[in-house]
């Protein structure tokens, strides 16, 4: 199982950036996927979700109108376009692939992408 995280870097504040992760190793499409974020010193906090066949999205709420989840499961891959970028953004992404099944919970995830805001 693979989760590769790309698109990471330096952006100016009120920038934009396009996160990607690839996955392999596992049937994509039957897993939910979502963005989390973790800053140095603090949690892991969840960004973004997609269901499994993209339907349904969640956002927390300092990420709404900001940032768009998005998944094309004929390439394997999720998106995070991220508008409007703040310094408070800064942080490592990690990719995450869930889902639920015979009472337990199986979890992937990717190595992190570095997104750093700042002039």
């Amino acid at each position: 199982v693979q989760l590769v995280e790309s698109g990471g870097g330096l952006v100016q504040p009120g920038g934009s950036l396009r996160l990607s992760c690839a996955a392999s190793g596992f049937t994509f499409s039957s897993y939910a996927m979502n963005w989390y974020r973790q800053a140095p010193g603090k949690e892991r906090d969840l960004v973004a979700s997609i269901s499994s066949a993209g339907g349904i999205t969640n956002y927390a709420d300092s990420m709404k109108g900001r940032f768009t989840i998005s998944r094309d499961n004929a390439k394997n891959t999720v998106y995070l376009q991220m508008n409007s970028l703040k310094s408070e953004d800064t942080a490592v992404y990690f990719c995450n692939a869930r889902r639920y099944g015979l009472g337990r919970r199986v979890d992937y995830w990717g190595q992190g992408t570095q997104v750093t805001v700042s002039s």
